[in-house]
């Protein structure tokens, strides 16, 4: 699903015109950015928890070369999903409500 479809689904849904919607989608998304940029982390109720992680500093090889370089450390984003949301993938996707 790509940004287009999701915000028609989230208007069909909502009762909302697509022009609200995409202005609310961006609002959330700017919030969220906002908090990784912070190191918060963001937990949404339901759906799971989105963590600022850092991660160290590595060798790596260039399997070609074999020319070994250092990866500094870095900032990077990861999800932890709800367990509800777990359960439904571990299903193939069925609703067990």
């Amino acid at each position: 699903m790509n940004n287009k479809e999701f915000i028609s689904e989230m208007a069909l849904r909502s009762g909302y015109t697509q022009a609200d919607v995409q202005k609310l989608v961006n609002t959330l998304i700017e919030g969220m950015g906002n908090s990784f940029e912070a190191g918060e982390n963001v937990s949404l109720s339901g759906f799971g928890t989105f963590e600022v992680k850092k991660r160290m500093e590595r060798v790596v090889v260039n399997p070609s070369t074999g020319l070994r370089m250092l990866v500094p450390p870095k900032l990077v984003l990861a999800f932890k999903p709800n367990a509800s949301v777990k359960e439904k993938l571990k299903n193939g996707g069925e609703n067990n409500d």
